[in-house]
This record gives C-alpha cells, sequence and structure tokens, in this order.
C-alpha cells in the first residue's frame, strides 16, 4: 500500500513553524544560487546583443579587444574594398572604421572614477547597429565636436548628460544626444566621429573595421580572403562572436565564484533539513510503527519522508526564486575585464533558470530528507509502537 500525499501534507501543516523555518532556510540558498545564474546571463546577454550575426569586427591578429588592436588606413581601406561587403541603399559601402579609447569619468553619486569607452565610428554605424536609437537631443555631426552618450553613460557619469560638455584628448566635446541600446553594452559607450576623436586622442590608426556582409553566408569567405592576404595582419569575428568572447572571461568568474558560495551554503541548508527531518522521524516513531502494523511497506513510509523533505526543498525554491525574480529590476555595472572598461548589465531570469533552481532545491530537499527517510522505514515495528 502507498501512504496518501495528503498524510505528507498534515504533517508538514502540522510542523509549520518548523517547516517554514526549515524552507526560509532553502530559500535563502536558492535565491543566492538564482542571483548568480541570472548575474552571468545578464552579462552574456548584454555582450552578445550587443553585435549582429551579418556583421563582422575585423581587428588586429592576436588582439584580444578593439583597444589592444590597430589597424593603418591602407589596411581598413584594403578591408572595405572587399567583394562581401554589403552596399547601402545610396551605394555606399556599409562599412565603419573606428577607434576605441579608455577615458576616465567620475561618477555621479560617488565622484569615484571608472574607465568609460569611447568610440569614435564611421557615418555608417547607425545602419550597421540598428538596435542604437537616438531617444534624446539628435545624433552627432560628422566633423563636429560632438558626441552622443548610452543611456547607461548619461545616469552614472558626470558630464554625460545632454547638453554637458567633456573633455576627451585635447578638446572638448559636447554631448548632443543621449541613445537607447536595448540593453547592449552600446549603452555603456560615448560614440563621436571616429576622424575627429583620432585626431583628439592622435591616433593615426583605427582600432578596428565593422563590415556588414552582402549575405551572412558569406562570412567564410570574406574570413579566409582577409586572413590570408599578406598585406593584412588581421582576423576576422561574426559580430556576436567577438562580443561573446567578451564575456566569457568575467561570465565565468561570476559563475564560478557564485556556484561556490552556493555550494557552501546548500551543506547548511541541507544539514538543517536533515536536522528536521529527523526531529520529525523521532516525534512520530509511534505513529511509524501504527503505519508499519496497518501493513505499509518499509519502501512506502521511506517514500513518504522523502517526498515530505522534497516538498520542504520546493517550496524553498519557489520563494528563492520569487525573491530573485525582484533582482531584473535592478541595473549593476563593473569593469568588463576584456576591455577594462565599465558595462552596466541588469538580472536576467530565463525559463532555464528557473527549471536549475527548482531542480537544485529538490535535490537539497531529496539529500537532506534521506538518512531521516532510511532511519524511519527501518524502525522495528513492535519497538515504534511501544513508544505510544
Amino acid at each position: 500500500m502507498k501512504i496518501p500525499y495528503s498524510y505528507t501534507l498534515r504533517n508538514l501543516w502540522t510542523r509549520k513553524w518548523t517547516t517554514l523555518l526549515t524552507a526560509g532556510g532553502m530559500a535563502l540558498v536558492v535565491f543566492v544560487f538564482a542571483t548568480v545564474l541570472m548575474l552571468e546571463e545578464g552579462l552574456r546577454r548584454t555582450l552578445v546583443d550587443t553585435g549582429s550575426y551579418d556583421n563582422v569586427v575585423v581587428t588586429r591578429r592576436s588582439s584580444q579587444t578593439e583597444v589592444q588592436s590597430i589597424i593603418d588606413r591602407a589596411q581598413a581601406a584594403l578591408l572595405e574594398s572587399q567583394p562581401a561587403v554589403a552596399l547601402g541603399n545610396d551605394g555606399e559601402r556599409l562599412v565603419s572604421k573606428e577607434t576605441v579609447v579608455l577615458v576616465n569619468l567620475n561618477k555621479r553619486d560617488s565622484g569615484r572614477p571608472a574607465n568609460v569607452l569611447v568610440r569614435g565610428v564611421g557615418v555608417a554605424a547607425p545602419v550597421l547597429r540598428p538596435q542604437v536609437n537616438i531617444v534624446e537631443g539628435r545624433m552627432f555631426r560628422p566633423g563636429a565636436a560632438e558626441i552622443v552618450a548610452g543611456r547607461s553613460t548619461a545616469e552614472r557619469f558626470r558630464g554625460a548628460g545632454i547638453g554637458e560638455t567633456l573633455r576627451l584628448g585635447q578638446r572638448e566635446w559636447r554631448v548632443v544626444g543621449i541613445f537607447d541600446a536595448g540593453q547592449s553594452g552600446f549603452d555603456s559607450e560615448i560614440w563621436g566621429d571616429a576622424d575627429q576623436l583620432m585626431q583628439a586622442f592622435r591616433r593615426p590608426v583605427y582600432s578596428a573595421v565593422v563590415i556588414r556582409l552582402s549575405d551572412s553566408m558569406r562570412f567564410a569567405e570574406f574570413k579566409s580572403g582577409v586572413e590570408s592576404d599578406p598585406r593584412l595582419t588581421v582576423e576576422a569575428k561574426r559580430e556576436t562572436v567577438f562580443y561573446a568572447d567578451q564575456s566569457e572571461v568575467l561570465a565565468n568568474f561570476i559563475k564560478y565564484l557564485g556556484l561556490t558560495l552556493s555550494l557552501i551554503f546548500s551543506i547548511g541548508a541541507v544539514i538543517g533539513a536533515m536536522i528536521t527531518m529527523y526531529a520529525s522521524v523521532a516525534s512520530r516513531t509511534a505513529e511509524i510503527g501504527t503505519l508499519r502494523a496497518l501493513g505499509f511497506r518499509r519502501r512506502s513510509v521511506l517514500a513518504a519522508f522523502l517526498l515530505e523533505s522534497a516538498m520542504l526543498g520546493l517550496a524553498g525554491g519557489c520563494a528563492g526564486l520569487l525573491l530573485a525574480s525582484f533582482m531584473q529590476l535592478f541595473t549593476i555595472s563593473t569593469m568588463n575585464w576584456q576591455s577594462f572598461s565599465e558595462l552596466a548589465f541588469s538580472f536576467t531570469l530565463t525559463p532555464a533558470i528557473g527549471v536549475k533552481t527548482l531542480a537544485f532545491s529538490l535535490a537539497m530537499g531529496v539529500v537532506g530528507g534521506f538518512l531521516p527517510a532510511i532511519r524511519a522505514s527501518r524502525l522495528n515495528i513492535v519497538d515504534a509502537l511501544r513508544a505510544v
């Protein structure tokens, strides 16, 4: 015979305060676990969404970031003339020759300095990055000492708001617009005219060349052509892959550190669940003996106590996941270890993270209840009934 599920639910309700405390401890562990996964996913999505599958980023061979890359004007012209490059409506090639530099700006709230990435772009940049939209003011004029700031940068750094001025290189630059990049990495940047920024920073070379392919299927052809050309010392990556690589180091650090902390905390939660279930077995010895005398088998008793422990874990998992979901309301910033610039991103909850979180909480419940359940199933009927 199987013990009814209602029996398990009634026992949890009868010991509601103990149930609440045990589930609460598990909920805190699950909250940390889910938050770490959401943080990692938010970082990856922010950088991956920065790129477009049809775009190719060309940088100097072996350079890890745009900041480290150097492409001279002759090489940039060769890249622009490749047959796989797409043409715009006006017949112009969809190429943005870009320069990337890091500047030090003070934060609005604390006044502390942080690195901000300044990107000089070509006239084709708005077409190549359609996710970037001016939401306040206007786009900078080519040839002018004007810049536009990402929404996140404008909110967090002094001098980056519309109408304010920043000294970049050897010039004063006026912020004429704020753009929104759909929570991608561009939101943490400042954009201006590439040629003007190169003059201000005395940089005679570009950092990268961004190219729209006429057909995304021609990527292998384009990559093979430019990387085998003896006049070029470059490597080409799809823009999505390029920015995904930028997130790898920081995302893995967050993941491994967070999972290590979650594992340590989960040991405490499992021990708490185990103590709770052992106490439950001790207080219900006579009840267990009665169940066995009525004909319920050892495996039914084992299953009932395991189910009870699993329900504790699931209750804690649901509560922890609910708490973690509110973290999506917050945006945090940290230094991207690849580019050494400040990057703002949000916690992101996905169905996959929800499934992993609930599976983790169930595992904690089952592990914590396994030994007590074994003990309950092995109680001698006669000895158990003597406790009545």
